[in-house]
């Protein structure tokens, strides 16, 4: 069962920690993506500074390399520990939640770029969808709305990954009865603060008034 364990915190990590805007970017252009518009190496500064193509390609690679990584996990311990940690153990299910929580850390502080990636937020809501649907569906609704709102990116991703611990603790308890729920809802707070923590700049922005909306291009 160690071996698990060591996949569960390593896979997600090395394999979320390579950035397809990066990637994209390089390719495209030559330059670094974390020197360009925002700074950041994510779908959004990707689709304001190289365009929507650019951006299409880093989504898809951005939600399928965290699913893989949970998907790896949760595989790993069927076929090596011989436990379901999707349907049969509920005990186990923290294990899923801490490999979404190693996505999000990989995607955030990838070792292959000097620790300086994205925001994980696409590696979150991918992971989080196989993880426990439920829980992705209420979170991507909140980002939309919010978004279609405000258009501001950022602010949807901030209150949706603030309420990922919540949405957790509310199924968990009330609705699965799952006995690890609280474990769960803690993995998820640390995994929404990191997003959060990501986004202090964009934060800083929003309260002065000067973050960009949807559809503004970078300078």
């Amino acid at each position: 069962m160690w071996l698990c364990y060591i996949i569960m915190l390593s896979v997600p990590y090395l394999l979320s920690g390579i950035n397809f805007s990066i990637i994209v970017c390089k390719i495209k252009t030559g330059k670094d993506i974390r020197t360009m518009g925002s700074g950041n190496a994510g779908l959004t500064n990707t689709m304001r500074v190289l365009g929507k193509p650019s951006a299409g390609i880093v989504l898809i690679g951005d939600v399928s390399k965290a699913a893989l990584a949970v998907l790896a996990v949760r595989l790993s311990f069927l076929w090596i520990g011989g436990v379901n940690t999707a349907n049969l153990s509920f005990e186990m299910k923290w294990v899923e939640f801490m490999a979404v929580f190693m996505a999000i850390v990989g995607h955030c502080f990838p070792i292959y770029y000097g620790f300086k990636g994205g925001k994980g937020v696409l590696a979150a809501i991918s992971g989080i969808f196989v993880l426990d649907w439920r829980t992705a569906c209420i979170l991507l609704g909140m980002f939309i709305v919010i978004v279609a709102i405000t258009r501001y990116v950022s602010l949807g991703s901030v209150i949706s990954s603030l309420s990922f611990c919540i949405v957790t603790g509310l199924f968990g308890y009330l609705a699965d009865g799952d006995p690890s729920w609280l474990v769960n809802t803690v993995i998820a707070a640390f995994s929404g603060g990191l997003i959060v923590y990501r986004h202090r700049a964009n934060i800083g922005r929003l309260l002065a008034h000067n973050e960009k909306k949807l559809g503004e291009k970078a300078n």
